[in-house]
């Protein structure tokens, strides 16, 4: 078959027929596995893609469904489309697919343009533009993902059309293009490339006239739509013209002016444009196509983080963007990437496995996963990276790694790129020539954006020269003195530049000079400020990842009009950047600032304000989390996870246990429903060593909290807080933190007497709480799941939907979930499997909602169950394979396993011996040891390879002759 998606899309077989395939859904489907014909495409980006940010319930279903449909549409002999652990798989030759041969041949044409190969260039590139019939995704183009996909083919398109056009402008053919350059002058008017070879075009036949007029046109129609003046390329054109020269002998070639798309949402948006570096970004690209580990060395201000950005944003793939410069622990870093990946410590019902560490679930999630991981600022926690990124590379053979770090990582195959300055003018340069400097493009574009009106000109160039030396040239030094220019002049900006670094310059000598000239230009930068603003600097640096208004009105101490005065003023003055609703420092300036507020004595009254603010909001959040609003305070948590950390650090360190110990009572059921399990672990361990052997007076229930937090990551010994009864005795009214509850019975396991003793521990805690409902909804279902235990199933499934009544509610999306997974296995037990299907449908949707990949796996998994004891063999795979495609992106080899344990059942009911005991012997391998869910999954494979021992035993016997096997014997 051929397949076409360079116009309204297609299939046709190999006599020219055309293969109808369905609604614009379908199409839609297939066109996005033909862009990555060949190659795995998970079922995550499929789903982006077809439904875009907001997914409907029930979207892995429904992509399942898409993808049978797909197969009954296409013929059956070819089996296009197949199943893959990590996503779906077209499994057809990209040469097969139009969009593939057009970029083949584009590529070879720029290829061949670039060796001066003219013909070649000009004949390869005409063939690859006689493959469009039309728009690229036509007739799927208002489907969510397809429009990004069809903006870059079309991007494609437009530089192969100009790369044909300058190839056969290279072998004379001018007067024949002026029709087709002018169309596409019109239908792109920002398209610099294009305007400049419209303007070589007009002056080779000479048509100066006409050739100046259109620089001014284009000209006039960059300042009024986007306020930028023509580029270096096409002002170099242009003074070609001006000099009567033949504008072919202008460089050939130079696509500098065409603009890549970059629609990777992994990456942070930039809200300035990227001056400079060409030659650096070039370096880059290149190193990342030869090495797996590539660094970004340099000082601070030198724009590492921008070139990691630009560089990475340009590269085919998928991209993940790590920041770390927020950690005040090089031990969290493995949690930062899991972060950034969106993977999670371990589900929302399962504790994580002792004795295991995020880099664990990391090396299993990005096993098979092709992924360009940025690291940005490892420095502060360069051993700890350097660490991470050895075991990642080591274990993952399509990963590699971006780093940015004042010092190199330090590994064997590591390839640095170091970053001084941008590029400088020598000392004769001119007006014009100054311009094509980077340093003072940069000081030019930034200076214009709070000056409008500012340009470089031959009474200004030897001060501005004087500037971007002065400052070596760095961007953010350069950057910061451009702001200056909203409130002094050119020269007065330099006066002051020149004055500061000579104080530094008889300072520490054993210091790097563009540290000294860097802290120089911060120094300067808190000159400026008055004394509010330099208050509220010093003050906001006790924040970690940024700060709300309000956050910065109850921390600071100023008055409230006073903090919007200051910080209006820090914006302004670049001292600080506001993104997303949040005030955020840049870390140079944020250091600078901390000693200041050091020097100030204030360091310790800030702390105590910090840690007083968030211990209120963790509290306030906590209490949200279990109502209906429980999403939105997810996303705040999220938001201030940073500030939350970084006050529970420095509470420990203080020796406040109160605080301490409040914090991790606080945040224990939001670390749960986000799975960080091993981070939170870590922080309430340290915890404990404040708190002792025993809970101090009045901090019984934040010193269980503790202990159950550390316990679930499998630490060492413990102290001893008895049974569940025990804990709830313990208390002398409700707990402050409900959920206390829910982890004294996950750490200690279901009660001895069964659901008799439950009955009587509910009773003394509805004595204690009187009529909390997400309390009393809770008991109910612990009380449910012991009655199904016990066996008595009407007990049980009244219990159970009294909890749900409770959970939905209080609007608790995580309690109404775990409860209905409990109904859905209750009714596949009873031999009702509709009513545990439509079970687990709801609970599915809820598990969608809170985010969470790993506990749909565990969802799926269950519901696979169902279907099996159903007989309904084909959809239970479906669920099988489902969940362990989701468990397999997440790291969750408790789940991995048990998935593979299903499709072992549903190959052995099938027949497939064969296939049945090498699934449950993968299954077996990793992750099944040291808690009862692990065992209890271990017990039932070993059970279920005794049945196909003993099926292969039967099959061996009635075979007359045969013996049996070695695996069967």
């Amino acid at each position: 078959m051929r397949f076409r998606v360079l116009g309204p899309t297609q299939v046709l077989l190999a006599d020219g027929r055309e293969i109808a395939v369905g609604g614009p859904r379908l199409r839609a489907l297939l066109a996005l596995l033909l862009l990555d014909a060949g190659r795995v495409v998970s079922a995550e980006r499929l789903i982006d893609g077809l439904y875009g940010e907001h997914p409907p319930r029930g979207a892995a279903n429904a992509l399942q469904s898409l993808v049978s449909r797909l197969r009954q549409a296409l013929p059956a002999e070819h089996s296009t489309v197949e199943f893959h652990p990590a996503g779906y798989r077209l499994a057809v030759d990209p040469a097969d697919v139009d969009a593939y041969r057009f970029e083949r041949l584009a590529d070879a044409g720029r290829r061949a343009l670039a060796s001066g190969d003219w013909p070649r260039a000009a004949a390869v590139l005409r063939e690859a533009l006689e493959l469009w019939r039309g728009p690229a995704l036509a007739d799927v183009i208002d489907v969510a993902g397809v429009p990004a996909q069809a903006a870059r083919l079309d991007e494609l398109r437009l530089a192969a059309v100009e790369d044909r056009i300058e190839a056969e402008l290279a072998l004379g053919g001018h007067a024949d293009l002026v029709p087709e350059l002018r169309q596409l002058v019109v239908a792109h008017p920002l398209r610099e490339r294009s305007r400049g070879q419209l303007i070589r075009v007009l002056s080779a036949q000479g048509r100066s006239a006409e050739a100046l007029a259109e620089f001014e046109d284009a000209r006039r129609t960059l300042a009024e739509q986007l306020g930028v003046d023509p580029s270096a390329a096409l002002a170099a054109i242009h003074l070609a013209v001006l000099r009567g020269d033949d504008g072919s002998a202008v460089l050939r070639g130079d696509d500098r002016s065409a603009v890549r798309p970059t629609t990777n949402p992994a990456l942070p948006s930039q809200l300035t444009t990227f001056v400079g570096r060409e030659e650096e970004l070039r370096r880059v690209r290149a190193l990342l196509g030869e090495r797996r580990l590539v660094t970004l060395t340099g000082p601070g201000g030198a724009g590492k983080t921008r070139l990691a950005v630009e560089a990475a944003g340009r590269l085919d793939g998928e991209v993940r963007f790590v920041e770390l410069a927020g950690l005040a622990d090089g031990a969290d870093v493995p949690q930062a990437v899991l972060s950034a990946l969106g993977l999670r410590d371990a589900g929302l019902r399962a504790p994580a496995e002792p004795g295991r560490q995020s880099v664990d679930r990391l090396v299993e999630a990005l096993a098979e996963r092709r992924l360009l991981l940025v690291l940005d600022n490892c420095e502060h926690v360069i051993a700890d990276a350097a660490r991470l990124a050895a075991r990642l590379l080591g274990a993952c053979p399509a990963l590699r790694v971006l780093a940015t770090s004042r010092e190199p990582l330090g590994l064997a195959g590591e390839a640095l790129c170091p970053l001084s300055g941008l590029t400088l003018p020598p000392p004769d340069a001119s007006v014009l020539d100054a311009d094509d400097y980077a340093a003072v493009r940069l000081f030019a574009q930034r200076a214009a954006d709070v000056a409008p009106d500012f340009t470089v000109t031959a009474a200004n160039v030897d001060v501005v020269l004087r500037i971007c030396r002065t400052l070596d040239g760095l961007p953010l030094a350069i950057e910061l003195a451009a702001a200056r220019l909203r409130a002094l002049s050119v020269a007065e900006v330099a006066a002051r530049l020149d004055d500061r670094f000579r104080l530094l310059s008889v300072g520490n000598r054993a210091a790097s000079p563009r540290h000294r000239t860097l802290r120089a230009v911060v120094e300067w930068s808190w000159d400026l400020l008055d004394d509010a603003e330099r208050r509220l600097a010093r003050r906001l640096t006790v924040f970690a990842g940024g700060a709300t208004l309000e956050a910065a009105e109850r921390v600071s101490g100023l008055p409230a009009t006073d903090v919007v005065d200051a910080l209006t003023g820090l914006v302004d003055k670049s001292l600080v950047e506001l993104t997303g609703g949040r005030y955020r420092m840049l870390e140079t300036v944020r250091a600078f600032c901390a000693e200041r507020l050091a020097e100030a004595g204030e360091a310790d009254q800030l702390r105590r304000a910090h840690t007083a603010y968030f211990l209120e909001f963790a509290w306030t959040a906590s209490d949200h989390l279990r109502r209906a609003e429980q999403l939105h305070w997810l996303r705040r948590l999220d938001a201030e996870r940073d500030n939350l950390h970084a006050a529970l650090r420095r509470a420990t360190a203080a020796g406040d246990a109160s605080d301490a110990a409040g914090l991790v009572a606080a945040l224990s059921f939001y670390w749960w429903l986000r799975g960080v399990r091993g981070e939170a672990a870590r922080l309430a361990a340290n915890v404990l060593d404040l708190l002792g052997a025993e809970a101090p007076p009045g901090l019984s229930e934040e010193f269980a909290l503790c202990v159950y937090n550390t316990s679930l990551a499998g630490a060492g010994h413990l102290p001893s807080l008895g049974t569940q009864r025990s804990v709830i005795r313990s208390l002398d009214g409700p707990p402050r933190q409900p959920f206390l509850l829910y982890l004294s019975g996950i750490s200690t396991g279901p009660p001895s007497g069964g659901a008799a003793h439950v009955e009587e521990l509910m009773r003394e805690l509805r004595r204690l709480v009187g009529p909390d409902a997400w309390i009393n909804a809770l008991g109910a279902m612990g009380n449910g799941s012991a009655l199904m235990w016990s066996g008595e199933w009407d007990r049980a499934r009244s219990a159970l939907t009294t909890a749900l009544d409770g959970f939905r509610s209080t609007g608790d999306r995580w309690g109404c979930m775990i409860t209905l997974g409990a109904l859905g296995e209750l009714a596949a037990w009873q031999g009702d499997p509709e009513t545990a299907g439509a079970h687990m449908d709801e609970a599915m949707g809820l598990v969608e909602a809170l985010g969470s990949a790993v506990d749909q796996a565990d969802m799926l998994r269950t519901r696979g169950e169902i279907r099996l004891r159903a007989g309904d063999l084909a959809a239970a795979r479906d669920d099988f394979a489902g969940a362990l495609l989701l468990a397999q992106r997440s790291g969750a080899p408790e789940f991995v396993a048990s998935a593979r344990l299903g499709l072992a059942q549903v190959a052995r009911l099938r027949g497939d011996l064969v296939e049945a005991r090498r699934l449950c012997e993968e299954a077996l391998v990793g992750g099944l040891t040291g808690w009862y869910v692990g065992e209890a999954t271990r017990s039932e494979i070993i059970l279920v390879l005794d049945e196909i021992t003993e099926q292969e035993k039967v099959e061996a016997a009635s075979r007359p002759g045969a013996l049996p096997s070695a695996d069967g014997a």
